[in-house]
């Protein structure tokens, strides 16, 4: 099992608050160590930045949806999505189909299919067949 890494990015265009914009990255993915220039944000960090996004996908029943979409932008050992920034705002996941026209949160998670596996596993009748303790496994490895 590798590394987890979260990567995050967007644009904040002139007519968006910027602290509006960054309060919808980190209702989503709290703890990522920001990089804010101008009219973008780059944001990164570990596994532990995935924990909300893990339990928003349980608690508004999205899994299924999430894995097609995650499964979908895969490529290698990471895959990537868009999340809706004013969806975010209200702590909420929504995937957009296309780039957005105030522009999307993009998200790059590197962890191969294992990632996808514990943040969005597969279901049956909508409850998940297995869930994975990936963060306590993680923490295991490093000892």
């Amino acid at each position: 099992m590798g590394t987890i890494e979260v990567t995050v990015y967007t644009s904040v265009w002139p007519t968006e608050r910027m602290e509006k914009v960054v309060s919808a990255i980190e209702n989503i993915f709290p703890g990522l160590i920001m990089d804010i220039r101008g009219d973008r944000i780059d944001a990164y960090n570990g596994p532990d930045a995935l924990k909300v996004f893990h339990s928003l996908l349980r608690k508004q029943e999205i899994l299924d949806t999430a894995r097609k979409v995650m499964l979908r932008g895969r490529s290698g050992d990471s895959f990537q999505f868009q999340l809706n920034k004013q969806a975010a705002l209200m702590g909420i996941v929504s995937f957009p189909p296309l780039e957005e026209p105030l522009g999307s949160i993009h998200v790059k998670i590197t962890g191969g299919e294992y990632a996808i596996d514990w943040l969005a596993p597969v279901t049956e009748n909508g409850v998940p067949v297995k869930e994975i303790d990936l963060l306590g496994q993680l923490e295991a490895a490093d000892v």
